[in-house]
This record gives C-alpha cells, sequence and structure tokens, in this order.
C-alpha cells in the first residue's frame, strides 16, 4: 500500500515563564536575549528558517512571556511552523505573505514608514518589511508595483513618497527603483534587493550592485532579501522623527 505518512504532530513545548539569568533565557536549545528591549528598545526577533515548529511554538511562547505588553515577531516561517503557530497560538497573527508571525500588542506607533514594491514579485520581501517596521513603532504605507518599465507610476506617487519618514524600496531584477525614487525625493531611502530575475540577476546580485552603485545621494542598502532588517532600519529612523517636535516660529 502506498500513501504519504500523516504529518508527525507537533513535540510538546515547555510552559512559559522560565528563569532569566544574566538577562537571558535558557531553553536548552536557545537562549533568549530578554534584556534586549531595554538596551535597543526592541525586544529580540525569532528567525525561523532551522528551527522546527515546536521550538518556534517555544520561542513565540517564551518572548511574548518576557514581553507581555509588547508585539513580538517570527519571520521566515515555513508552511509546518506556520501551521503549528496558527493551531497553538490561536492569539498569534500570521501574515501568510510576509511568512511572519506576530503576538502581543503592538507598540505606539510614531512617524511613517513607506515600502514601495516594483513588482507583484517581491511582495513577500516588501511585507516583511512591512510587518517588521509595524512591530517596530512605526506607521506604514505601502506602495505597489511601481517599477521602472512603467514610469508613470511611481511618479503619480510623489506625494506619498515625500509623506514619509523613511522608505523601504524593494526590487529585484536590474534593481533601478530605489535610484529613480532616490531621485524624485530628500526621504531617508533603505533599498532591498530581492532574488526576483532571470539567471543573469545572479539570485539578486545584480540588484544589490546595482543599489550599491546608485548614483542617487541617501540611498543605503540591505542584503538581499532583506526585508526584516530594512523594517527595522526604517522603523528606527521612523520613530525618532516622529518623537521630534517642530520649533515654534518666532
Amino acid at each position: 500500500m502506498t500513501g504519504h505518512s500523516p504529518t508527525p504532530p507537533t513535540p510538546p513545548t515547555p510552559p512559559t515563564g522560565a528563569a532569566d539569568v544574566n538577562g537571558a533565557r535558557d531553553l536548552g536549545f536557545a537562549r533568549l536575549d530578554t534584556d534586549r528591549l531595554r538596551r535597543t528598545g526592541d525586544p529580540e526577533v525569532v528567525y525561523g528558517e532551522g528551527k522546527t515548529p515546536g521550538q518556534l511554538v517555544s520561542l513565540l511562547r517564551e518572548l511574548h512571556d518576557a514581553h507581555p505588553d509588547r508585539a513580538v515577531l517570527a519571520t521566515r516561517l515555513g508552511p509546518e511552523a506556520v501551521e503549528a503557530v496558527t493551531r497553538e497560538i490561536p492569539d498569534a497573527h500570521v501574515d501568510q505573505v510576509a511568512r511572519a508571525a506576530t503576538l502581543g500588542p503592538l507598540p505606539a506607533l510614531r512617524g511613517r514608514v513607506t515600502v514601495v514594491a516594483a513588482g507583484t514579485s517581491d511582495a513577500p520581501v516588501a511585507r516583511e518589511a512591512a510587518v517588521t517596521a509595524r512591530v517596530f513603532g512605526a506607521n506604514v504605507d505601502q506602495v505597489t508595483d511601481v517599477g521602472v518599465s512603467g514610469l508613470h507610476r511611481v511618479l503619480g506617487e510623489r506625494d506619498r513618497l515625500d509623506a514619509a519618514d523613511c522608505l523601504v524600496v524593494v526590487a529585484g531584477m536590474e534593481g533601478a527603483l530605489p535610484s529613480v525614487v532616490g531621485g524624485l525625493t530628500g526621504v531617508p531611502l533603505v533599498a532591498v534587493p530581492t532574488s526576483v530575475g532571470y539567471g543573469a540577476s545572479f539570485g539578486g546580485v545584480a540588484a544589490l550592485l546595482a543599489m550599491l552603485n546608485s548614483c542617487a545621494p541617501g540611498v543605503t542598502v540591505v542584503n538581499i532579501d532583506n526585508g526584516f532588517g530594512a523594517g527595522v532600519f526604517a522603523a528606527r529612523v521612523a520613530r525618532r522623527a516622529g518623537d521630534r517636535e517642530e520649533p515654534t516660529p518666532s
């Protein structure tokens, strides 16, 4: 008789509430940095790739236990991890496009991050950046499918670009969009190359090199497909801008 074996159940996860020692919580397979929120203003984030579904469930629960008043985040979740988190932590919000899960209340949102995606194929990385920026305390706007092959599309969004405190610009293929956006506005900009493209894009290396060599000033670049890193950077810029008080005219 042939057929697929049933998916084994997720192993039971240890109870939450383990003692913290020197700002860390030892779970046996991982040591959570529970002091990171105090040091940096943001709690530790769980990177999902390479972890079992049971480990991810345990890590999210422990982070939430350590920071019950602040949303915690897990990124790069595979299908089995998404299923486990959805089943075992009903209060978690899972974003299927971003492959991310959040648990707990968002912080007070300050400033504005606008995530700009060149194409629909860049959506997973763009959504990862958007989810991250929101969890890290920024309001988020999203502008989609405005790649340089139809330049009128991004030109029509200039008001939304100018309204941001920080921009995240996501593009694959030849990676030209950040240079175009950087020439349209003076808003701080972090560029994200994606691995979208045909063979000579070399899995995003072509876009990465194009962004690193941008002739538009004020463009900084993160690693290929690193929507998370871009979201953190942009949220921290936006939060600082949102805290700033304009001087009263004399």
